[in-house]
């Protein structure tokens, strides 16, 4: 049968989304969750694949701005909600959904495409690059201490409701946007996913909590969303304190919120993922084994259009490189390209018939773009070809950023 590929109409968002859950495995998601992305989805860059009346496709996208190098935010297609029934696989379906997303953000002037991936195999193909990394820790508080900046002792905690506390958590987050490469600005409606608490997320644990940080006049600078879940052995209590989120604007509140984490009652562990490769509490502790560290792929990066995109961040040391681009799935970033700029300045991408000092694909550009991921790494693995000497160290100085970029949730 004819397969039609369209935007989605409203009246079929169920159909839609039910192909959805049965595409990540079948198990439904609690009438909150399926509510709230239910009001976050935008029908007209949602895209389904209809064969007769069942979906057997779907991609979609959600309308961001996300943090660069330099502290502007960026237009970015948020691709999200993209799988494929299991009776048309290997038919085209998804190189299709990809194909015409990415034409339509083109025409939507966005330069930047970016995702979290389910499997991440999968997307390289379609240009997009590992730019953020989130890590995660299992800290064992029975052996593990803290060593804390001065000031901390004056930072004022308080435990509030998470929904009253909404505004003041929703100010320091949008503080940090762009100190921080990665992020996403906060659009209307995205402040509810944060607070998303269903009983079938807790796992056994606590209602969400929230403590805030404040100065002496009472202004809050930094929160920490938890939950406690309890546990009991033979030997007594074993609860683990679970953080979902935890945002401050100066090292003392950063500290005063994971020493609060550290000494609730009843709990020896203190487990947080999501976190920035270079969070503060590495080294805030005293065994960063016993932390047990570890870090996994986060946000996909792909440069639509690449001129636009490489302009719009700032860079951390002069450049003047004509880079070859490849580029098979959006040709029209193919060919070479001369990026000019001063340390911190305007930068400067235009088309080139020079001769070539680098040579990437549009993978490998993603990767870097965030400042994360050095192109003298990626060359180390024979992604990125040097052609003139010294080319890759000024390259590579002038993308690296000064912090980790960071996706704080996912989409």
């Amino acid at each position: 049968m004819t397969l039609e590929m369209r935007a989605l109409k409203a009246d079929e968002w169920d159909v839609w989304y039910d192909h959805l859950e049965l595409a990540f495995g079948g198990v439904p998601e609690s009438p909150e969750e399926r509510e709230l992305y239910r009001s976050l989805t935008e029908a007209e860059r949602s895209l389904g694949v209809w064969d007769g009346d069942t979906c057997v496709g779907a991609a979609g996208a959600f309308t961001f701005r996300v943090s660069v190098p330099g502290g502007a935010t960026v237009p970015a297609a948020g691709v999200t909600m993209v799988g494929v029934s299991p009776t048309h696989r290997r038919r085209g379906v998804l190189t299709s959904l990809m194909r015409r997303q990415l034409d339509d953000v083109r025409a939507g002037g966005e330069p930047l495409a970016v995702l979290t991936a389910s499997d991440p195999a999968i997307y390289g193909r379609f240009g997009y690059g590992t730019a953020t990394y989130a890590l995660a820790v299992d800290i064992d508080t029975t052996r593990v201490r803290l060593s804390v900046p001065p000031g901390t002792d004056g930072v004022r905690l308080r435990l509030v409701d998470p929904q009253r506390a909404l505004a003041d958590c929703e100010r320091v987050y949008a503080a940090l946007v762009p100190t921080r490469p990665g992020m996403t600005a906060r659009q209307p409606g995205w402040e509810r996913l944060p607070l998303l608490d269903p009983d079938a997320m807790r796992s056994g644990g606590s209602p969400l909590k929230c403590v805030v940080a404040e100065r002496e006049d009472g202004e809050v600078v930094g929160y920490a969303r938890y939950r406690v879940k309890p546990d009991w052995d033979p030997a007594g209590s074993d609860g683990k304190v679970e953080v979902r989120d935890l945002d401050a604007l100066d090292p003392a509140a950063c500290a005063a919120l994971w020493r609060y984490l550290f000494s609730i009652d009843l709990t020896w562990t203190v487990r947080a993922q999501r976190r920035p490769v270079d969070d503060p509490v590495l080294h805030l502790v005293s065994d960063i084994r016993r932390s047990r560290p570890r870090t996994r792929d986060s946000l996909h990066v792909r440069l639509v259009d690449l001129a636009a995109a490489l302009e719009a961040r700032t860079y951390g040391a002069p450049v003047d490189v004509v880079v070859e681009v490849q580029d098979a799935f959006c040709p029209w970033n193919e060919g070479r390209w001369r990026l000019v700029a001063e340390a911190g300045g305007a930068a400067r991408c235009i088309r080139t018939a020079e001769p070539a000092d680098l040579e990437l694909s549009v993978r490998e550009l993603g990767s870097a773009y965030l400042g994360g991921i050095t192109l003298t790494s990626l060359a180390g693995a024979g992604l990125v070809r040097e052609l003139r000497p010294g080319a890759l160290t000024e390259a590579s100085r002038a993308f690296a950023g000064d912090v980790a970029p960071w996706l704080p949730h996912g989409f």
